[in-house]
């Protein structure tokens, strides 16, 4: 009952992701319809329920482009979970600014990598110039598309790939 759903809009933008239990509770309330079930059937004791994978909301639902919000996570995920100085692929990365705050440089999506403990340790509240270091990629603001967005659901939910790209 906790698996991903993918919500869809009237119009079939993607919209959201909501567990099972809630996307069962919109399509028995005629919020939404079914669009995909992938994943069999849920068996009561006089009724059999479809176990959706994509369901679409039957009204329009109007809201502002999603941005991605600014977090720990997201510039890992952003930077692929590389180190931007040396290019390890380690377990354990930590943010860096590229400009140090002590020097002026602003919390953002554009002064902001991931960087092994090292490499951090190494550039310690210097910049770029003063520590001698380069990045591997200028960092910026990851796009709010609807693929990545939903990107780290599309290992298990290979189905929902064409109701996403689009978009």
């Amino acid at each position: 009952m906790l698996e991903p759903v993918l919500v869809l809009n009237a119009n079939f933008e993607p919209l959201n992701i909501c567990n099972t239990r809630r996307a069962i509770g919109l399509m028995m309330t005629r919020k939404a319809s079914l669009i995909l079930n992938g994943r069999g059937y849920i068996h009561t004791v006089s009724q059999e329920y479809p176990r959706p994978s994509i369901i679409r909301l039957e009204r329009m639902i109007k809201r502002p482009r999603i941005k991605v919000k600014l977090s720990k996570r997201e510039v890992l995920r952003r930077d692929n979970y590389t180190c931007q100085y040396c290019g390890k692929n380690i377990p354990h990365l930590t943010i860096d600014h590229v400009i140090p705050r002590s020097q002026g440089g602003e919390h953002s999506w554009m002064n902001l990598v991931a960087a092994c403990p090292a490499c951090n340790h190494r550039k310690g509240g210097r910049t770029l110039e003063q520590a001698r270091m380069d990045l591997l990629r200028r960092p910026m603001e990851p796009p709010s598309s609807a693929f990545y967005i939903f990107s780290r659901h599309l290992n298990e939910n290979k189905d929902w790939i064409p109701f996403i790209e689009g978009w």
